[in-house]
């Protein structure tokens, strides 16, 4: 525990969807005082994210779907292309991530691999992602993907070739902070070489 932090109070705000919190702490400065601060903090749980790519096609495997968030703050049309991605509910997240990359893109694969973690927006949301990536092929096919029509998903399964993906990022097509993170990946790592 941090030593410069005490917890004062704890209220929540909301327990709709996920839970927001609203935390009152005592923050100890560089000069040794104290100084009260109030925070709010989103708590949806921990996620997950793939990046699919096949060497043999020098492709790579997104989605495009939906996103309220950014609909409400200047996307247009609120369409976002990203990689797979779920929460892990109540799996470990390798076995999330196998679950939402079928879910979400049809694709059923065996072997994936973690390549980092990272807090995705630390001032507000608690959430840690996992980043795996995994090769595919046209055999590991066995659905259209789409989502899940229980959660409401309705996710277009897209087929890129990298360096479109990659300039896609330039030209402001892709703007998902976890969908950059991961193509950079690759192409600092030279994944699909």
């Amino acid at each position: 525990m941090n030593e410069k932090v005490n917890l004062v109070s704890e209220e929540i705000l909301s327990d709709n969807w996920y839970t927001l919190r609203k935390f009152t702490f005592d923050y100890q400065l560089a000069d040794g005082s104290w100084e009260r601060q109030s925070r709010e903090a989103y708590d949806r749980g921990n996620g997950a994210t793939i990046l699919l790519y096949n060497r043999e096609k020098q492709t790579v495997i997104l989605t495009r779907q939906f996103r309220l968030p950014t609909y409400t703050n200047g996307n247009t049309t609120g369409m976002l292309i990203e990689a797979c991605a779920g929460l892990l509910d109540k799996d470990n997240a390798e076995d999330c991530i196998k679950r939402e990359t079928e879910e979400e893109t049809g694709y059923k694969i065996k072997s994936v691999k973690k390549i980092f973690e990272a807090y995705m927006s630390p001032g507000s949301v608690t959430e840690i992602l996992y980043f795996f990536v995994a090769e595919y092929s046209a055999e590991m096919k066995v659905g259209d993907g789409g989502g899940c029509e229980t959660e409401q998903e309705n996710i277009e399964v897209m087929e890129i070739p990298f360096n479109q993906a990659i300039q896609m990022i330039s030209s402001g097509e892709i703007k998902d902070g976890k969908t950059i993170m991961l193509l950079q990946y690759a192409q600092i790592n030279d994944l699909l070489s």
